[in-house]
């Protein structure tokens, strides 16, 4: 059990402490401009996506705060930080590469498990899920650091929660 924990803990703490450089933050800037010129159309063309701001502070910090911690933080240290090997180890391509993939698959199917809400399963919500996996390993394989993908999910996941219809879909 030993050889299997202390790898993970030090993955973790690894993530965790290695702190993004200006570079990193800009490439996460770029990432999640991409993300967003790719989603925003398809999420609204296909009518998953419309406008309708939330203006109650409660409502909006409790919104902020919760996605920090969940999805944001839990997700990524889950399926990014945990399964993948960190850039900073010593392992063959092809095992990163086969990490990188299972993790993105993991992610697709934990939205996809019988206690989410049905509008997890539509189509519109794979697409931006999948494509937000995807950005987030990147950033995370370029930087290293836990920060720069959960900046990225949690900023995605609040933009759509208060700006793009995804509370509502809640209720």
């Amino acid at each position: 059990m030993t050889l299997f924990l202390n790898p993970m803990i030090d993955r973790i703490r690894t993530a965790c402490l290695t702190v993004p450089r200006r570079k990193d933050w800009l490439w996460a800037g770029g990432l999640l401009l991409l993300y967003a010129l790719i989603y925003l159309p398809i999420g609204f063309h296909l009518g998953f996506l419309q406008v309708s701001p939330q203006s109650g502070w409660q409502t909006i910090i409790g919104v902020t705060a919760q996605a920090f911690l969940m999805p944001g933080l839990l997700e990524e240290l889950g399926f990014r930080v945990l399964p993948i090997p960190h850039p900073k180890e010593t392992v063959a391509a092809s095992v990163r590469w086969f990490w990188v993939v299972l993790s993105w698959l993991l992610f697709l199917v934990y939205h996809l498990n019988p206690f989410a809400p049905l509008f997890f399963s539509e189509p519109a919500f794979l697409i931006g899920a999948g494509l937000l996996g995807g950005v987030c390993t990147i950033s995370y394989l370029q930087s290293g650091s836990l920060w720069t993908p959960v900046a990225i999910h949690w900023l995605s996941v609040v933009t759509w929660l208060l700006f793009l219809g995804g509370l509502e879909k809640f209720q």
